[in-house]
């Protein structure tokens, strides 16, 4: 079975492409490159998948509506992971549109190649900042999520919404993952640990916002692919007749799931570890709460484990330490830096 892999040249999606490789399955990898931030940290991560000779690779644009036909009409494709998408809070302030066509436009087009190639299974990332302006934790994939506070959560949200109508109008089996603040190696420069794993190494300042005072669920990346694995089989079925408000469930085979660690951290105990695993203390300027930005995320992962048996396994010490491992080697920085 070939699995098309949407993003493969991305954080998440060299991770997910290796883990099914090694399983011996195929995989086929679409990537566009874009200059969000150094693509040749994209082709790094290619290249460790290259040498695989069940990894095909493409370059498409998954807003070029023709470029999604032809990948389509070349391969045959039964499942699906999507993760290609405009990432980012605040570029979305910068650059709306890119929001639009990736993750609006671009998911549009995935949705109208399962619709018309008779995909088993599409599996498509979602994030926790469709949570918003939610307070109540930890988030449940059963409470509303109708309050965003920055588009690129927006596009996420309507994400969810266009699966739904498709999985209702045409019987596509899709499932939404929401995923909490993923990190670890090869990761995207714009995340707060690639930031500031690079400020501390180089000796400059920290912004820390909302002085400090907020708390993420970080997943470490592996954890991640562990649940998409285990995910992937678990072909959500159709419940005729049901009826029901809830975000997370329909009459449709259509199903949303929390991926995260089930355990928030303190932003200032996180910025502990990474001094720890540095080796050097940080330098700290204190800021106010960015717009577009959470106090605090919280998945409650209770439904996937009950389908998956998923359950994170890698404590954030652990997974800290694997990042400046890499980051030190894939940037060069001796250990005595």
């Amino acid at each position: 079975m070939t699995t098309l892999v949407t993003g493969a040249a991305g954080f998440i999606g060299m991770h997910l492409a290796q883990r099914l490789l090694a399983a011996g399955e195929t995989v086929l990898g679409i990537d566009n490159f874009n200059a969000y931030y150094d693509p040749k940290l994209k082709h790094d991560r290619l290249a460790r998948l290259a040498h695989h000779r069940n990894f095909i690779f493409k370059r498409v644009e998954i807003a070029e509506q023709g470029e999604m036909k032809a990948l389509f009409a070349e391969h045959g494709i039964r499942r699906i992971v999507h993760l290609a998408a405009q990432a980012g809070v605040r570029h979305s302030f910068k650059a709306p549109q890119d929001y639009i066509d990736a993750n609006i436009t671009g998911f549009l087009n995935v949705l109208e190649m399962c619709r018309h190639h008779g995909t088993e299974h599409l599996v498509y990332a979602s994030s926790s900042s469709v949570y918003g302006a939610n307070s109540k934790l930890p988030f449940s994939e059963h409470d509303s999520v109708n309050h965003p506070v920055s588009l690129y959560a927006a596009t996420k949200r309507a994400n969810e919404l266009m699966a739904h109508t498709y999985s209702h109008l045409f019987g596509i089996p899709t499932s939404g993952l929401r995923f909490f603040t993923v990190y670890g190696p090869w990761g995207r420069p714009d995340m707060s640990l690639f930031l500031f794993t690079k400020a501390i190494l180089n000796g400059e300042p920290i912004q820390i916002f909302n002085h400090g005072d907020m708390q993420r669920d970080f997943t470490f990346v592996d954890d991640i692919v562990e649940g998409i694995v285990r995910l992937l089989p678990v072909v959500p079925s159709a419940r005729p007749g049901l009826m029901t408000g809830d975000p997370a469930t329909s009459h449709a085979p259509f199903r949303i799931y929390n991926i995260g660690n089930n355990n928030p951290v303190p932003l200032m105990r996180f910025i502990e570890i990474l001094e720890h695993a540095i080796g050097r203390k940080a330098i700290k300027i204190m800021k106010p709460m960015q717009p577009g930005d959470v106090q605090a995320t919280y998945a409650d992962i209770d439904d996937l484990n009950a389908v998956t048996g998923f359950a994170p396994s890698t404590p954030i010490e652990e997974g800290i330490a694997k990042f400046v491992a890499w980051y030190r080697e894939y940037y060069k920085i001796p250990v005595t830096a």
